[in-house]
């Protein structure tokens, strides 16, 4: 099946470039262009594409006011350019709480250096982004502008510390958007709450759609949620700072970019920096290691994990949640070796079902459940 796309960025160049690498894919067709937000909506009414690339910085209407109106009036997966910087990651961010699906950096020495690399990134990313349409039947965008406020809403709730304040109204007081549904949700198979035990660690490993997916699960954390958390996100390392202030702001426990030396303590989630590997020890101290550049993933869910294996034996609650690939799978097959527990999101509730299938298909989940789920049961599972 071919994929349509719109390409919507307001430098011919880079306009003709990205078309021009989409095109040498057969199952790709490039349908329509667009030079500012205000036309981007435009032809996405006409032309109603699988897929839409977007740049932020536009003159008329920026990338993330169109994303959020597009969103309104014709969901559509939507992929963003961003730089890398700290203001892009920023930018990147507020585009993916608006309803983008994911990102790519927008590096034009790399288009002209290395175009068979960039062509196959791209593409691989068209093609997963594409999968996810049909989990937008049922989306329905906040207002634009609705996500302004979202730090300065949350940032009174820090102080709440009891259980009673984990809410599936969260995400709707701190204006995080509604998540794609999938048009058959209801039939969704989802395991029974979990039964209490104490573990030391909780692990969380995700890719595409991640961002906003680790916001709705760690917004419905209490401050005084018991187990240390590390967070495994596939990330440029210019972006997990950025993210993990944004997570700061959002959350009740406390949300940091993981250094090397950290400990491990309850309330406070170690988000893994982008470009490298995060490890865990049986001290209770994070190991953060250089990115080895024959792994796919910088930072890789299957090293952290492995390690925790390595650490907590059986203590260990390990989270997959959505994103492209398998990775963690590996991982999660040593934790479970060792008599920790799994967890999967379940198809409905993904942007991508890559990294949560493997691991269902491994045979290795003691749990699958809704996103919107997650943040009540690791409650459950450890309070």
């Amino acid at each position: 099946m071919v994929v349509k796309v719109l390409v919507v960025d307001d430098s011919g160049f880079f306009r003709r470039r990205v078309s021009e690498i989409l095109s040498t894919d057969p199952n790709i067709q490039v349908v329509g262009t667009a030079t500012n937000g205000k036309e981007a909506i435009e032809q996405a009414l006409a032309l109603k594409p699988d897929v839409i690339t977007m740049d932020y910085e536009m003159p008329m209407m920026d990338g993330i006011t169109a994303v959020r109106h597009i969103m309104q009036r014709i969901p559509t997966p939507v992929l963003m350019f961003s730089s890398l910087t700290h203001e892009g990651a920023r930018v990147t961010l507020d585009a993916l709480d608006a309803g983008a699906v994911d990102f790519l950096p927008k590096n034009f020495e790399d288009i002209s250096r290395n175009p068979e690399k960039v062509k196959q990134m791209l593409c691989e990313k068209i093609h997963s982004i594409s999968r996810s349409n049909s989990r937008f039947s049922g989306y329905s965008s906040p207002a634009p502008q609705a996500t302004a406020s979202a730090s300065a809403a949350a940032s009174t709730t820090r102080s709440s510390s009891t259980a009673s304040s984990v809410s599936s109204s969260a995400t709707v007081a701190r204006g995080l958007p509604p998540r794609p549904v999938a048009a058959h949700a209801a039939a969704t198979h989802h395991s029974p709450a979990p039964k209490r035990k104490s573990y030391k660690l909780v692990a969380i490993g995700t890719s595409t759609g991640g961002p906003v997916a680790l916001q709705r699960v760690l917004t419905q954390l209490p401050a005084n949620f018991p187990a240390p958390i590390v967070l495994i996100q596939h990330m440029p390392a210019a972006f997990t700072k950025a993210f993990a202030e944004r997570l700061d702001k959002l959350c009740q426990i406390s949300v940091k970019e993981a250094e090397d030396g950290d400990i491990l303590r309850p309330g406070l989630a170690l988000l893994a920096p982008g470009g490298k590997q995060m490890m865990v020890d049986g001290r209770g101290a994070v190991k953060i290691l250089p990115g080895d550049e024959r792994l796919n993933y910088k930072p890789c869910v299957d090293i952290t994990f492995g390690s925790a294996a390595k650490s907590y034996g059986d203590k260990v609650l390990a989270v997959v949640l959505t994103g492209m690939g398998a990775d963690g799978r590996e991982g999660a097959r040593l934790l479970k070796q060792g008599g920790s527990h799994i967890w999967a999101q379940d198809e409905a509730s993904c942007v991508i079902y890559g990294m949560p299938m493997a691991i269902v298909k491994a045979d290795l989940a003691d749990a699958v459940y809704s996103l919107d789920d997650i943040g009540r049961h690791l409650v459950e599972a450890c309070l």
